[in-house]
């Protein structure tokens, strides 16, 4: 395994385990809950595939993560507006 590889794994982790803990707080509200920690995982693990994507030169993952990124940064603005 390459550190390119790695590299793309680690940005799955992290893309991944924001469903984890979005279900687990959702489990422990008894509701459907969206935390701020959901979107800031997603922009880190879509910033990491998107580079990774970059590298192994896959236009479709990279569409699909460059627009994530966007979409995520809303997100969050909208939540920081909001406080």
């Amino acid at each position: 395994m390459n550190g390119w590889m790695i590299f793309g794994f680690l940005g799955q982790f992290f893309f991944g385990s924001r469903f984890f803990i979005q279900w687990i707080l959702s489990e422990l509200k008894k509701t459907s809950y969206v935390p701020t920690i959901f979107w800031y995982l997603s922009i880190l693990g879509g910033l990491l595939l998107f580079v990774y994507a970059l590298h192994i030169k896959d236009p479709v993952f990279i569409v699909g993560h460059g627009a994530g990124i966007f979409i995520y940064s809303r997100n969050i603005a909208l939540i920081r507006k909001k406080k």
